[in-house]
């Protein structure tokens, strides 16, 4: 085995560390031999994609639904053996950095995303082929943001209302021993990554129990595989408020702070789609839990570094024997 290293790496173009349509990805790939080495193809590929797997059963049997969308899909030849036998072919050795280019298209492409049953992913992929059973494989995944303003609305729509608002919505509910009103209020509907946003509950009880309320944040995933659709849910307790006795009212405000590298709301992706919601629950002791629900839409924040991955650079070692 002559190929002892192999990496692809790329610039960034900004402060995050993400690319979005029309950006020209400038990168890199190394290798290194221990010898003089000839190839038949060596070549470096870019790809974004989105994908979404799940499994059902239906009776005694496993269905798996999957699918798949490509939103570009480019290939550069660095070295390929055309038996011209001019050399061109040859890698010196030592350590050898080829440059490449791609210009990612300028259209409207989700941001990078993965969550329970799907992910949409943008990679560089670097591959030398020495014979049909050497062949070194190495690839680096890219984060790429959108660069629509509002990925969560329908392309008809221009702008959305209300996300600045405030929200309201109230809920009676009857016991055996009497009836609890909650009213909850939200400052708006829009916000970004690593904001805050206050969120307000006025309990009347007027029952002879004891009722606490609890704040959480409702994350809702959705796929898509041709004409099936599943779906993910996932709640996170934000906190819990003061309770409120029997027969007293009192309101209870919450400030939640949304963590700074939550994924944004989006629906500009036909196989999957995020949302999210406001969740305020009183805990009422042998009684089923009332609950309101408010849309929440997480927005882009201030910029921050992306934290790359490690890049996948492989070494490879001659086996014993």
């Amino acid at each position: 085995m002559t190929v002892k290293h192999l990496s692809v790496e790329y610039n960034k173009v900004n402060e995050r560390g993400t690319f979005s349509p029309g950006d020209i990805i400038f990168g890199r790939v190394t290798v290194v031999t221990s010898k003089e080495t000839k190839v038949q193809c060596f070549l470096v590929r870019a790809k974004g994609k989105a994908e979404v797997t799940w499994c059902e059963q239906e009776g005694q049997t496993t269905v798996v639904h999957r699918d798949k969308k490509k939103y570009f899909y480019f290939e550069h030849i660095i070295l390929q053996d055309k038996k011209k036998g001019d050399g061109s072919e040859i890698i010196g050795p030592g350590r050898n950095v080829y440059p490449f280019t791609f210009e990612i298209p300028n259209t409207d492409m989700p941001s990078s995303y993965e969550g329970k049953w799907g992910k949409i992913t943008y990679n560089l992929r670097a591959k030398l082929t020495q014979s049909i059973w050497l062949v070194y494989k190495t690839k680096t995944e890219f984060p790429f943001l959108t660069k629509s303003d509002f990925p969560f609305a329908s392309k008809s729509e221009m702008i959305i209302v209300g996300l600045k608002e405030q929200q309201c919505a109230t809920r009676i509910s009857f016991f055996g021993s009497g009836k609890v009103t909650m009213n909850v209020t939200s400052e708006k509907m829009g916000v970004k990554q690593g904001e805050a946003v206050g969120v307000s509950v006025e309990v009347l009880n007027d029952s002879v129990r004891i009722v606490t309320p609890k704040f959480y944040l409702c994350e809702k995933q959705t796929f898509v595989a041709k004409s099936k659709r599943t779906v993910h849910t996932n709640d996170i307790l934000f906190g819990t408020g003061d309770s409120v006795p029997a027969q007293t009212s009192r309101t209870i405000t919450k400030v939640l702070s949304i963590p700074p590298q939550l994924p944004l709301t989006f629906f500009n992706c036909c196989m999957m789609k995020l949302e999210y919601r406001l969740k305020v629950t009183l805990d009422v002791p042998l009684a089923r839990d009332p609950e309101i629900k408010l849309p929440l839409v997480i927005l882009l924040g201030s910029p921050k570094p992306h934290q790359q991955k490690p890049k996948r650079s492989i070494w490879f070692r001659k086996l014993p024997g």
